[in-house]
C-alpha cells in the first residue's frame, strides 16, 4: 500500500485486517518517512530502524494494537532503548525492562519505533523538535517529539505526559488529536514522575477514535468507538477560563466561530463560566507542581546539580524554600476545585475551552504557555484537543473539550462530535 505512513491507527488496523497491509509493510513505510524528514523536524531522542522492522516482523496483526508503530517519550521506560530524560545525567541509561504502559502496548502487539524528544524532565527546557508545520515554530512540549512525530506521518501513535499542558498544547500546535486521560486512568509506574498529584500518562495520534483505541487497550477499559453518533446533540458549556486574557486574536475568533457551528449543528450551548474560587487555581497549580518536582529530583538536584539546565533551577530551587503550609493550601485549593467541579458543570455534557492561547511560537527556545491547561490537570479531569483550523500565521489550532473524571468515554464521544462539527 502505497504512502501507509499516512494512514491513522484505525485505518491502519482495517487495511491490516483485509490483508492490504502488513506489519513490516507498515513499519517501512513510516521509517522511509522518518529517514525523508528527521533531519529537519528532529522528533527521535532514539531510534534503531534494523531493530523496530525485527519487532515489525514479530507483530501478531489480530491483536488490539497489533503491528502498529508507536513512539515512547523519552521519560517512559523501554526495556530495549535507552530512556534518557531529555538530561544529560541519564545519557545511555538502559533500564531492564518497560513501564507498564508500554509492556501493555506490546502485548496488544504494538511497535515501538523509537523514543520520543521530550524537554528536560517533561519540564521547560526544551530539546531540538521543531513543528513540522512550519520549522521556524515551537511544537510545543514537553511531549514535543511525539506530537511532531504523529504529525508529521513518523508514527500513528505516541505516549505524551501531562504536568501542565504537555499534551494539549503540543498537539494543538500540530495540528492534531492529543487526550490526556482522566487522572490515573492509565498507569505511571516506570515513567519518570515530576508530580506525583499531577503527572498523567495520554497518547497523541491523528483522530479521536485513535486515540481511543490507544488509551483504552493501555487501561484495559473499553473506551468506546468515538466514530459512532452519539444519537443525540451535547449540551456545552463554552468556557474561556480565568485564563481567558491570555487569549491571542486567533483564539478569540476561534471561540466566536466555535459557539455560532456548534449551536448550528444543533448543540444547545451557553456561556460557562467557573466558580469564582476556581480561579485560585492559577496560583495553586504551580506551587505543586514545583515542590514536587524539586522533591522528586532530588539525587540530580544534590549529586548532579552542575548538569540540570539553569532554568530548571532557577525554577525548582526557590520551591524547595516555600513553607510547608504553602505546598499544603496549594494541594487543600486543589482538593476543594475537585470536589467542586461536577456541580460546576452540573447540566452539561462537556465544556469547549482554548487549547492554548493561540499559535504556537515563533523559534524553539520556548514551548508556549499551559495557561489554558492547568486549571484542568489541575483539577484532574478528561481532556481532548482536536484541530479546528488556522490562525493568521498558517499554523494550526486546536479546540479543547473537558469533562467530568472518569467520564472520559463520555467526553471522547463528543470531542468528535465537536470536530465534526467545526470541520
Amino acid at each position: 500500500m502505497g504512502e501507509a505512513w499516512r494512514l491513522t491507527a484505525t485505518e491502519a488496523r482495517a487495511a491490516m485486517a483485509s490483508g492490504r497491509l502488513t506489519p513490516v509493510a507498515l513499519m517501512e513505510s513510516c521509517l522511509a518517512r522518518i529517514a525523508e524528514r528527521e533531519a529537519e523536524v528532529r522528533a527521535f531522542a532514539w531510534i534503531e530502524p534494523e531493530r523496530a522492522l525485527a519487532a515489525a516482523r514479530r507483530a501478531d496483526p489480530s491483536l488490539p494494537l497489533g503491528g502498529l508503530p508507536i513512539g515512547v517519550k523519552d521519560v517512559i521506560d523501554t526495556e530495549d532503548y535507552p530512556t534518557q530524560h531529555g538530561s544529560p545525567i541519564w545519557a545511555g541509561n538502559r533500564p531492564r525492562g518497560d513501564a507498564a504502559a508500554v509492556a501493555w502496548a506490546r502485548a496488544a502487539g504494538a511497535v515501538v519505533a523509537g523514543k520520543t524528544v521530550t524537554t528536560e524532565f517533561a519540564t521547560r527546557f526544551p530539546g531540538p523538535t521543531r513543528n513540522p508545520a512550519n520549522l521556524a515554530h515551537t511544537p510545543g512540549g514537553s511531549s514535543s517529539g511525539s506530537a511532531a512525530a504523529v504529525a508529521d506521518g513518523m508514527v500513528p501513535l505516541a505516549f505524551g505526559t501531562q504536568t501542565a499542558g504537555s499534551i494539549i498544547r503540543p498537539a494543538a500546535y500540530c495540528g492534531i488529536v492529543g487526550y490526556k486521560p482522566s487522572f490515573g486512568l492509565i498507569s505511571r509506574i516506570g515513567m519518570k514522575i515530576m508530580s506525583d498529584s499531577l503527572d498523567t500518562v495520554g497518547c497523541l495520534a491523528r483522530s479521536v477514535a485513535d486515540v481511543a483505541l490507544f488509551a483504552g487497550t493501555l487501561s484495559g477499559r473499553d473506551l468506546g468507538s468515538p466514530d459512532v453518533s452519539p444519537g443525540r446533540a451535547p449540551r456545552i458549556g463554552l468556557c474561556r477560563s480565568p485564563a481567558w486574557p491570555a487569549a491571542l486574536p486567533e483564539t478569540v475568533a476561534l471561540m466566536e466561530r466555535a459557539a455560532t457551528a456548534l449551536a448550528r449543528a444543533g448543540a444547545s450551548v451557553r456561556d460557562q463560566e467557573l466558580p469564582a474560587r476556581f480561579a485560585a487555581l492559577a496560583e495553586a497549580h504551580p506551587v505543586v507542581m514545583n515542590v514536587e518536582s524539586a522533591r522528586a529530583i532530588g539525587w540530580e538536584l544534590t549529586t548532579q546539580r552542575p548538569l540540570v539546565s539553569t532554568e530548571l533551577r532557577e525554577r525548582l530551587e526557590p520551591a524547595l524554600a516555600l513553607p510547608v503550609e504553602a505546598y499544603d493550601r496549594a494541594l487543600a485549593i486543589m482538593r476543594d476545585c475537585i470536589a467542586g467541579f461536577p456541580e460546576a458543570t452540573e447540566g452539561l455534557d462537556v465544556l469547549v475551552t482554548p487549547s492554548a492561547p493561540g499559535e504556537a511560537p515563533e523559534g524553539i527556545g520556548w514551548t508556549g504557555d499551559p495557561v489554558f491547561n492547568a486549571l484542568w490537570t489541575a483539577l484532574r479531569v478528561p481532556c481532548v484537543t482536536v484541530p479546528a483550523g488556522f490562525g493568521s500565521k498558517g499554523l494550526p489550532l486546536g479546540i479543547q473539550i473537558v469533562g467530568r473524571m472518569g467520564e472520559d468515554r463520555a467526553v471522547l464521544a463528543w470531542a468528535r462530535w465537536v470536530q465534526s462539527a467545526l470541520a
